[in-house]
């Protein structure tokens, strides 16, 4: 009997966790015309926040690169330019993320290593995979950008072209 109470708390434990993960995503992103970023994300809602992690490869080695959501899940135009702007539900200004005010879209720069890769791993609370949420980022555009964020430029953070693209799905 106590065997099988023991196994019982442990299904409804790993019910409950499995119901506090919430929705997952991902994203496969595919260089731009001329160039060789690409990699994939994976997203992952836990309670009010969102996990996300993955790689990023084929960038400028040992440089920091602009790294944003954007508002249209379209990569058709070979630039990334059909993507159209940060995403930006709330209205806020371009910043930093984790920093005060800024676009929902607004997520943490890449740092690239030696061999041009960078390694995803952050939370925001400002992004969300909940069906009905304005934050809801599911179907909207991932931008992997040349330069750095600024974090003052508005409304883009001055990042330049757009090294790769690619559709957030779940």
């Amino acid at each position: 009997m106590k065997h099988i109470a023991t196994l019982l708390v442990c299904v409804l434990l790993a019910s409950c966790a499995h119901h506090n993960m919430g929705p997952t995503a991902s994203v496969q992103l595919e260089p731009t015309r001329g160039n060789a970023a690409k990699g994939e994300l994976h997203f992952m809602q836990r309670g009010n926040s969102v996990k996300v992690m993955g790689k990023i490869s084929g960038l400028k080695p040992n440089a920091e690169h602009g790294f944003h959501i954007h508002d249209k899940g379209d990569c058709s135009s070979g630039d990334g330019m059909s993507a159209a702007g940060h995403f930006n539900p709330t209205g806020k200004a371009h910043g930093a993320h984790g920093q005060g005010e800024h676009h929902a879209g607004d997520i943490p720069s890449l740092m690239a290593d030696a061999n041009g890769v960078a390694n995803v791993n952050f939370e925001s609370n400002t992004i969300s995979l909940m069906g009905g949420q304005s934050t809801n980022i599911i179907g909207r555009g991932v931008i992997v950008h040349k330069d750095p964020d600024d974090y003052k430029t508005q409304p883009t953070g001055n990042s330049g072209a757009r090294l790769a693209c690619g559709v957030i799905k779940q």
